[in-house]
């Protein structure tokens, strides 16, 4: 035996191990061998863990899903399911296929009131396929060299939710939040003045919503000569995108209602006469002249409008879903043993006063935490004593008196 024929790595030599394999400057033994592959599998493990699912649910399956956390809204659903089984089968089929047809990526706009259900849409997805998934707020994006946020930050979320895995975090979903704010002034006449937080930061947003590779900072915050840089592929990164462009219902009506003249087409009659949902007729025309750059909107394709919230609608939010807000409150009650039982007419009472405040669904929880404020306080230091606690309408009304002053005040 030669003086160097021993392992590389663990400098076992060929006598003691079972197999010595040799390479170009050196050996690796068994032992060796058997701690790479463990090492190889863990790291493929690691890597595999967030990507979605190869048998992708259909669309169908999908919406059903969606069903079981998200009331009504069924054509936003249908929307979003078709565009992401679409975004997920483009993504496991690249390389599959040698012809010359390349699908390119759709991501999402979501256009409806605050509090329909835009954000938990995103997350309910997400939560589906089982891939990274974080919220980003487009207010506090700012153009470099301005103070904010640069547009890379939000590819920072991602990466954080995705426990800084790069080709985990390129497969995830980015819900952008309050997109409409970042509209251009003055809508669709360009503006002279600097228009930090509007028209500059769509430009910034075109690289990131496209596909392209991005170097992004991994701690977050402005970029700077001396930081370490994480570079990140966008091209499979679904956006969803997602606003409740005020004012954009003016709009809508202002082109409904001219008409030339003439006879009227029925389906035009038909659609003059929902004047409370003018969400549904919204296109890219009306995104533009509501101060959305033609660039920006061409890398939405996909819009999908969330129709206004009925009072039938808030009581199913409050009873029905699985994370039904009365079912997580009885479940905190039965924690200390306490049975939690709410009137029907309480809950009527509850979507009623919703809808008088404007404050969508998302404004329930708000409502209900200052119902039980005070019960969740006694009942912890009294549970032998308490075994049930009922809510009547009249307990409701002495409890929201102050709650509505306030949020009528703010309105």
């Amino acid at each position: 035996m030669r003086k160097d024929e021993y392992c590389s790595f663990c400098w076992r030599s060929k006598k003691d191990a079972l197999l010595l394999v040799e390479g170009k400057d050196g050996y690796i033994c068994d032992k060796c061998i058997q701690e790479a592959d463990k090492i190889l599998q863990a790291e493929i493990s690691r890597r595999t863990k967030n990507r979605p699912r190869k048998n992708l649910m259909k669309p169908a399956e999908i919406k059903k899903h969606i069903d079981q956390y998200v009331i009504g809204q069924d054509k936003a659903k249908k929307v979003l399911s078709v565009a992401v089984y679409n975004h997920y089968k483009r993504i496991f089929t690249q390389g599959s296929d040698i012809s010359d047809v390349e699908i390119e990526k759709s991501n999402i706009l979501l256009v409806g009131e605050t509090g329909t259900g835009k954000t938990l849409l995103a997350r309910t997805i997400a939560r589906i396929l089982d891939v990274p998934f974080c919220i980003a707020d487009a207010t506090v994006i700012t153009e470099a060299g301005y103070v904010g946020e640069d547009v890379e930050t939000v590819l920072t979320r991602l990466l954080q939710a995705a426990n800084y895995d790069v080709e985990a975090a390129e497969r995830g979903i980015v819900y952008i939040d309050e997109i409409d704010k970042i509209a251009r002034k003055g809508g669709d006449n360009p503006s002279i003045t600097r228009d930090v937080s509007g028209e500059g930061v769509q430009q910034a947003m075109l690289k990131l919503l496209e596909g392209s590779t991005v170097l992004v900072p991994p701690q977050g915050g402005r970029k700077h000569p001396e930081q370490n840089m994480v570079s990140v592929n966008t091209s499979n990164i679904l956006f969803i995108c997602g606003g409740a462009f005020d004012g954009v219902a003016r709009i809508i009506e202002k082109r409904l209602d001219t008409q030339p003249i003439g006879f009227k087409k029925a389906e035009d009659a038909e659609m003059k006469h929902d004047k409370e949902n003018f969400l549904q007729y919204i296109t890219p025309h009306d995104l533009k002249k509501f101060g959305l750059i033609p660039e920006l909107i061409g890398r939405l394709p996909v819009i999908a409008h969330l129709d206004p919230l009925t009072t039938d609608t808030l009581r199913a939010i409050l009873t029905e879903p699985k994370n039904a807000l009365v079912k997580q409150y009885q479940k905190l009650m039965k924690m200390e043993g306490v049975a939690l039982t709410f009137d029907d007419d309480v809950i009527q009472y509850l979507a009623e006063k919703a809808i008088e405040l404007k404050l969508g669904a998302r404004g329930l929880r708000s409502i209900i935490e200052s119902i039980m404020l005070d019960a969740m306080y006694d009942i912890p230091s009294n549970e032998e004593e308490i075994k049930e606690y009922h809510v009547d309408k009249a307990l409701v009304i002495s409890k929201l008196h102050n709650f509505t002053l306030s949020h009528l005040k703010v309105a």
